[in-house]
């Protein structure tokens, strides 16, 4: 069983920055994908970024360019570092992990941005 543990999020202005963290802990086998979705009010969870453990990464075409995505095998640890934050991208945010049999979600941290 995988516990997640998100922080980071919380309140900024348009053009502003935030960093969200997720560690995980309790893995036995390895976590294989990392990642981060959103979902805001009314709409479906989306794909924001995810990283492989050899550290291939993908983002959506949204956020190419203003997130960057990185992790630490050691630390089970994935970080998104968001610049140039857009009042779109207010949403809740949920940090994920893959192992071989399940995937897992954390509780989620809310950014929202002001115009």
């Amino acid at each position: 069983q995988v516990q997640l543990v998100e922080s980071g999020g919380g309140l900024v202005q348009a053009g502003g920055s935030l960093r969200l963290s997720c560690a995980a802990s309790g893995s036995r086998f390895g976590i294989n994908l990392m990642g981060w979705f959103r979902q805001a009010p009314g709409k479906e969870r989306e794909l924001v970024a995810t990283i492989t453990r050899h550290y291939t990464t993908n983002y959506a075409d949204s956020v190419k360019g203003r997130f960057t995505i990185s992790r630490d095998n050691i630390k089970n640890t994935v970080d998104l570092q968001m610049n140039s934050l857009k009042p779109e991208d207010t949403a809740g945010y949920y940090c994920t992990a893959h192992t071989y049999d399940r995937i897992y979600w954390g509780e989620g941290t809310q950014v929202t941005v002001s115009s």
